[in-house]
Order: structure tokens, then sequence, then C-alpha cells
């Protein structure tokens, strides 16, 4: 019983997460739909809905490795925690921004907003590279 109720809950957790991270790509894409006019379109904002879904899915709860090893003389850097890491931090950081234009009714200059999708795309991306680390090493 406890271990469907661990579990039940793992699966409602992570559910959210990619919820998150598809209000997240629709943030982005509003702002950047708004700005780039061929991106306007339905199946750019799906799009960054499904792929913030997954990115923030896979991404965010990783398995780490074991904290400590007494074999290895120099503990090795988990790259599935530093990917799942700054990836989360950019993609946010990207969503954050395109909230804060969206509300405070800014124009910014075309370069921010690339900067912006660039800032989204490598986040999720380095999220989703994190998660099928993660899980391959299981």
């Amino acid at each position: 019983m406890r271990t469907r109720v661990r579990n039940f809950a793992h699966v409602l957790e992570r559910c959210g997460l990619a919820l998150a991270g598809a209000a997240c790509g629709v943030f982005v894409a509003a702002h950047v739909g708004s700005t780039i006019s061929f991106l306007t379109t339905q199946g750019f904002l799906l799009v960054m809905m499904i792929v913030g879904a997954i990115g923030f899915y896979l991404g965010i709860d990783t398995p780490p490795l074991p904290f400590h090893d007494d074999k290895l003389v120099e503990p090795k850097v988990d790259s599935a925690e530093f990917l799942t890491a700054v990836g989360t931090f950019l993609a946010t950081l990207a969503a954050f921004a395109s909230v804060a234009v969206i509300i405070l009714r800014q124009e910014p200059h075309i370069a921010w907003t690339v900067v912006i999708m660039l800032g989204w795309s490598v986040g999720v991306i380095m999220q989703i590279i994190a998660g099928a680390i993660a899980r391959a090493r299981k």
C-alpha cells in the first residue's frame, strides 16, 4: 500500500512539473510570437508547450549519483545534475523574463527576444539530456 501511495505521489509530482514546464513554454511562446510575426501560430505555441512539459518532466527530478565514493580520489561532477540545474535555471529565467515583458507591456529590442528564445531552447534541451543521462545509468 505504501509503495503505491509513494508511486502515485511521485507521478503526481512529475505531472505538476510537466504542467509548470508547459506553462513556461506558453509564456515564452506568447512573448516570442508577439514579437516575431512568423512564430505567431498555434503550432509554435503547441510545440513550446510540449517541449516544456517534456523538459520539466524529465529534467527536474533526476536520480543523483551516490554522493561520495571512497575509491575516487577526485569526486566526479554529476553531469545530469549539472545539466538539470543549469537547464532549469535558463528555462525558468526565460519564462520569467517573458512574463515580465508581457505584464509590463514592454517592447524589447528583437535581440532580447532572440536571447529569451535561445535561453529557453537551450535550457529545455539541457533538461531533456539530463533526464536521459540520469535514466540511462539506472
